[in-house]
């Protein structure tokens, strides 16, 4: 793994049956997710949890890499290895998120810009001697009242591309994460409109900043309804939709396209993942990287308490080896 191209290290992270863990929330995220189950979020209670998921014995069928938090990076596990070498163990890749965050973009009320280029080249050349091999940035782009502008887009991509770059000089996969919200009550074509300009203005960007196209995966939406759209699309249309905007977008180069859910339920994020691959063989593999898409299970189940541990792990790994199957096209509702 150490010694891997990155070439290499991109199509390991979408091999068939596998996809990505997102498991780097941020301080304030992971927060509001361990309020949920009453349980305080400490340093402690944090390393545990996540402990608890990268420890879980099999997961390494299912998950290709890890996206972990600057602070998870650091952690040990209870058993004193640190926590890279625990997912290692597991044949699994650990990457890490490197952004700053979304902060307010200037002269364009509502909208966002993901900050952190500042000293990122020293801080991806550490993460790597860490052990990280990949990284990840999540661009955010929002429909709403007369948004998005395209000088938010462009400004999102202008930073997406440099971070790639970076990323690659410093021996590390980036993960291009351009995500269109579903917050909102636009319909399933204003999702698409906008998520055709955004990859269109991201692979512009790209090109122009010399990244490798054959030495990074894309983290996109799927195009699909806002959460208060008064019509939902189904499942064969969602998947119809993505997969044509996606064939007008991005390049045959790109190894992989790693799906976020983006809100959606564990079970809605499977039957869409599922539904694009059954419908053939495309030039990228199409996998996931799933947050709570695949921690919502385990998470409810653990309830913060050491006894429910092995009861967590089991719902994480039953979660995992759904998603692998819609990740190869094999999934069904019958399986949940």
């Amino acid at each position: 793994m150490d010694d891997m191209e990155l070439e290499d290290i991109a199509k390991a992270l979408v091999a068939p049956s596998k996809g990505i863990l997102a498991a780097d929330e941020s301080t304030g995220t992971i927060k509001k997710r361990l309020d949920t189950i009453n349980t305080p979020s400490t340093e402690e209670t944090r390393r545990d949890y996540r402990e608890l998921l990268l420890s879980s014995k099999g997961a390494g069928d299912y998950i290709s890499g890890v996206i972990l938090y600057d602070e998870t990076i650091r952690q040990t596990a209870k058993d004193g290895r640190p926590l890279t070498e625990l997912i290692k163990s597991q044949g699994i890749i650990p990457g890490i998120k490197v952004d700053m965050g979304a902060k307010s973009l200037a002269f364009s009320e509502g909208e966002l810009v993901t900050e952190g280029l500042d000293g990122l080249r020293d801080r991806l050349n550490d993460y790597h001697k860490i052990g990280a091999r990949f990284a990840k940035w999540r661009a955010v782009i929002s429909i709403g009242d007369g948004a998005p502008s395209q000088y938010c887009i462009d400004t999102n991509a202008h930073a997406l591309a440099r971070y790639a770059a970076l990323c690659q000089e410093a021996g590390l996969v980036p993960i291009v994460e351009p995500e269109v919200l579903m917050d909102g009550d636009h319909n399933i074509d204003e999702c698409y409109a906008v998520t055709e300009t955004t990859l269109k203005t991201v692979f512009d960007e790209l090109y122009k900043q010399r990244v490798v196209l054959e030495q990074m995966l894309l983290k996109p939406n799927m195009v699909i309804s806002g959460k208060d759209c008064p019509e939902q699309a189904g499942v064969e249309e969602v998947a119809t939709k993505t997969l044509y905007c996606f064939e007008q977008t991005v390049p045959a180069a790109v190894p992989g396209i790693v799906f976020l859910s983006g809100g959606q339920t564990e079970q809605q994020a499977t039957e869409h993942l599922n539904a694009m691959n059954k419908m053939g063989k495309f030039p990228w593999e199409i996998s996931y990287s799933f947050g709570r898409a695949l921690q919502a299970s385990a998470l409810a189940a653990w309830q913060g308490k050491p006894e429910n541990v092995e009861a967590a792990q089991a719902a994480f790994l039953h979660r995992a080896k759904l998603t692998s199957a819609a990740r190869d096209g094999e999934y069904s509702a019958d399986m949940e």
